[in-house]
This record gives structure tokens, sequence and C-alpha cells, in this order.
């Protein structure tokens, strides 16, 4: 199997099963038609998907083989066993994506790409994977930079790939687990009631939870916030700016937003300026 396949295949049974699971036990009602906002994110998916394939073909598991092949990189040069290499990549990259995201929200022409994936008034498993074309394309070229810094082996790029997109889709789920479950996952791993927080038309709650796998980083670096302030039935999701008439489920919206609004005031450098604020 290669490893497009095996991607094809891990993204196909994750998406399949969360979009079971909200079907069966959704958290909160939604506030759009869903066959619509389907249709234009899961369009927006497609877009993104075209853009990275013409653009940057070999992904991150060809330019691992290449550093590999080059000797460049950390884990190039040292001896490890595979799994601790393994082990070594997915919480090294997870770490990296953790700042990245948070990089996304500080940076205020970041931000303006970043806006697409937030001005979603619902949170599904398609908002999981709603990302403007370019942030797409930025994103990979930061991964692209850290396998070579890394030394990262092709098989645990891959494995990192589909770890990271299938979380994506869960915590993003509007999916319900038993609270006990949730505060037992969420000591490990990013579940949806932590990262619906991350969703909250509050910019104080926006700018938390940046994690998407590991919730060990928003501990660790100061972001992590355990619930809404209003609670997970009341809370509004999306961006401030964008709610009433606004048509953020329309895929021309989404490629146009960040060449049109500036980002409103959901950019914020400063977690202190953050908390006198809110």
């Amino acid at each position: 199997m290669t490893d497009q396949e095996l991607r094809t295949y891990a993204f196909l049974t994750i998406i399949s099963a969360v979009i079971l699971w909200e079907f069966m036990a959704n958290k909160r009602p939604l506030q759009q038609s869903k066959v619509k906002r389907w249709l234009n994110n899961f369009g927006l998916i497609a877009v993104d998907t075209v853009v990275v394939k013409l653009l940057l073909p070999a992904g991150a598991f060809g330019v691992a083989i290449w550093a590999e092949s080059k000797g460049y990189g950390l884990l190039n040069n040292i001896e490890l066993s595979p799994l601790a290499a393994t082990v070594v990549t997915v919480v090294v990259l997870d770490m990296i994506i953790y700042w990245q995201h948070r990089l996304f929200h500080v940076v205020p022409v970041l931000w303006r790409l970043h806006q697409v994936h937030h001005a979603d008034r619902d949170i599904d498993v398609s908002t999981g994977l709603r990302f403007h074309p370019i942030e797409i394309l930025i994103s990979m070229l930061i991964k692209f930079a850290a396998v070579i810094v890394l030394g990262a082996p092709a098989a645990a790029v891959v494995l990192f790939e589909v770890i990271l997109n299938g979380m994506a889709m869960f915590n993003h789920g509007n999916i319900r687990l038993p609270k006990a479950l949730d505060s037992l996952v969420r000591l490990l791993f990013v579940t949806p009631d932590m990262h619906r927080v991350h969703h909250s038309i509050f910019k104080h709650e926006t700018n938390s939870n940046y994690g998407f796998n590991l919730s060990i980083w928003d501990k660790l670096f100061g972001s992590y916030h355990a619930q809404p302030d209003l609670g997970h039935d009341k809370m509004t999701i999306g961006l401030e700016q964008y709610q009433g008439n606004t048509p953020t489920s329309s895929l021309l919206w989404m490629l146009k937003l960040p060449f049109r609004q500036t980002g409103g005031i959901y950019s914020q450098p400063n977690p202190k300026k953050i908390e006198e604020e809110s």
C-alpha cells in the first residue's frame, strides 16, 4: 500500500465514523443548512487538494525521503531505534503545529487567512478541514522545513499526517462525549469539547486551546481554557463580525475573504492584553 492510499483509506474511515457519530449523538443543533455548508466546505477542501497536488506534488513524504537520501536533519545523524524516531517525530511535529497555529492567530496577515476556518458559524467534521488554500500551502511549507531539520523518517511523517488529519476531524466533530470520558481523554488528547472553546465568538476563548492532537501543549504553554464561559449549549460559534446574514458558508466568499477583510479584532499578539480586554 502506498502512502497516498494509506492516507486516503484512513481519511475515509475516520470521516465516515465521525459523520455517523454526529448523526447518532450530536452535541449542538446546527444554525445553518447542513447540506449547503457541506457542499461549500467540502468544495473548499477539494480546491485545497487540487492546489497542493499541483504546487507541492511530492508532499511531506517525498521531502522526508529526499532529506534521508541527503543525510539532512537530526534524526538522520543520530542512532535511534525506528520506534523512538517515530515517537520523536510525532511529538515534535505536533508541537510545531501547535506553535504554527498560534502564529496564525498572532500575525495579522496570517490571521486574514486563518479566519476562513473560524468564520464557520457551526462546527462539525467539515469545519476541521475548512482552510483557505493559501493557508494550506504555507502550512505545508512549514511542515517541509520541520521534516528536513528534524530528519523525520518518511513512515513517521505519514503516520503523523494520518493522526493529525484524523484528530482534526474528531475534535471538530459535533459529537457528544460523556463528561467523565472527556475528562479522561483530554489528559493526553484534544477532545471535541476542548477544541470547541477555540471556536467561540469571545476572543479570549478563540485565542486558547490551539492544539489539534496532544492536549499537553496548551497546558504547558498557558493557553488552556477548560470550558466555554457560557457553556457548550449557549456559546456562539464563529467570529463576531461574520454573524447574522453574512454568507460564511459560500465557497466564493471563503476564497475571497482574506483579500477584502482585515480580520477584525481576533488577531491578538499579547495574551495579557486578551485578559485585560475580555
